[in-house]
């Protein structure tokens, strides 16, 4: 199956094949060399320069690509939200990319379900499913705010960070406290039922 889709002034046609021919090592080096300029200019306190950087990104069709194919590999690619759409074939991800556009977005309610919590079959937890279209725009603003989350961030936070482990936390734990001169006790503290929400 062949088709035109215009993008912009000039006409390109993609067929079922186009998907896996993409550069992929050359797509994830430009969205990342993007995201290091974003993250230099942060640096630099030039918020201006970052702010154009991300709308370059943005409207990319390189981190459209990576967008969708981040929702259409993960583990939630095959569960659908409200409106029930997946993207299974490799035309229907070329689609998405050129779907994904900076006007006019308008995002859809979330698919409520209710699964059953870990060692406890008879409590429920509510999990909201966003639609497909939703998850690659989150995905996408995700490559232009990653940079600058990164950069701003904690040094010694290491929970959901890029790259970083429970092994990097020990490391800087034993570089902290293991010396002679430092604190000979540590308290950790958990709070039963401290975020639980009746409504």
């Amino acid at each position: 199956m062949t088709t035109s889709i215009s993008i912009g002034a000039a006409s390109a046609y993609f067929d079922s094949k186009t998907w896996d021919k993409l550069p992929w090592s050359k797509i994830r080096k430009q969205v990342f060399r993007l995201q290091m300029r974003i993250a230099k200019a942060v640096r630099q306190g030039k918020t201006g320069k970052a702010k154009a950087l991300q709308r370059i990104l943005t409207s990319s069709f390189y981190a459209k690509t990576l967008a969708v194919k981040r929702v259409t590999s993960n583990k939630g690619a095959k569960t659908p939200g409200v409106d029930g759409v997946l993207w299974r074939t490799n035309f229907q991800k070329i689609q998405a990319v050129f779907s994904l556009k900076r006007r006019g977005y308008r995002p859809s309610p979330l698919r409520r379900i209710y699964i059953p919590k870990r060692g406890n079959n008879k409590n429920l937890r509510p999990l909201s499913i966003p639609t497909m279209v939703d998850r690659a725009y989150q995905a996408l603003y995700r490559l232009a705010l990653e940079p600058i989350a990164e950069e701003k961030a904690d040094p010694n936070s290491y929970g959901f960070r890029r790259k970083r482990s429970a092994k990097d936390a020990i490391e800087q734990c034993f570089k902290v406290l293991g010396k002679g001169d430092r604190a000979t006790y540590i308290y950790d503290g958990d709070i039963k039922s401290c975020f639980d929400c009746t409504y």
